[in-house]
């Protein structure tokens, strides 16, 4: 099923070059003609397809669905709103950015897809170090599952350069425990959003990345 026309990828190139309230006013129906509207389709659509891959994911799209307006206050780029329209996809959505889940953005540069966990908070981040350093050869046969690695390569993130002691020796041997994100991501060419075939592929690279983020979900449960 196709759920964006061209105007979707249009009008935020024409945002792109008047990035002010004045034009985004006039320009506001057809923003929820041609983006809000079909983006909030897409993701509901979305959501139902990835409950059949993570059964925990229950929130709705509007749980899901980031603001299309940036946050400027601590920012020197004053321009209000954002270039694409973006989702997590995951049991709480935006409401906790802390669980794994999935993530899409869709816009004229790029659409990126990918999943993880990118805000881990203190004791979460101590339970996934830990899971890792527990489960050394679970975490090699996931990283080098020829279906994650077609997708999406390796896990990402900023590290700690230090570590609780106990996590040393084990850091030695898996590198991922200095992380203080894990996260996998990719882009796909932005022609593939005025096509039937966007759908298809997005879940293909979410289920890719399903087992990676699953044992990122159980280390932070148990």
């Amino acid at each position: 099923m196709k759920y964006f026309d061209r105007d979707f990828l249009e009008f935020f190139k024409e945002l792109a070059a008047n990035n002010h309230k004045e034009w985004f006013d006039v320009n506001r129906k057809r923003y929820e003609k041609s983006v809000k509207k079909p983006f909030e389709n897409f993701i509901s659509a979305l959501l139902e397809e990835s409950r059949q891959i993570d059964p925990s994911i229950s929130a709705q799209a509007k749980d899901c669905i980031f603001r299309i307006n940036r946050d400027i206050r601590f920012s020197q780029d004053k321009s209000p709103y954002k270039l694409d329209r973006s989702a997590i996809i995951s049991e709480k959505g935006r409401k906790d950015h802390s669980s794994p889940g999935f993530y899409i953005s869709l816009g004229p540069e790029h659409i990126s897809v990918g999943g993880g966990a990118y805000f881990l908070q203190k004791e979460q981040l101590a339970a996934v170090r830990h899971k890792i350093a527990d489960n050394p050869k679970k975490v090699k046969a996931l990283l080098n599952d020829p279906n994650f690695v077609n997708f999406f390569d390796e896990l990402k993130g900023e590290e700690n350069k230090r570590l609780p002691k106990e996590l040393t020796e084990a850091a030695e041997k898996q590198p991922l425990i200095f992380k203080k994100q894990l996260y996998y991501m990719t882009t796909l060419d932005p022609a593939l959003i005025e096509t039937d075939e966007l759908m298809p592929i997005v879940l293909e690279h979410f289920s890719a990345g399903a087992p990676v983020s699953a044992f990122l979900k159980n280390a932070i449960s148990n």
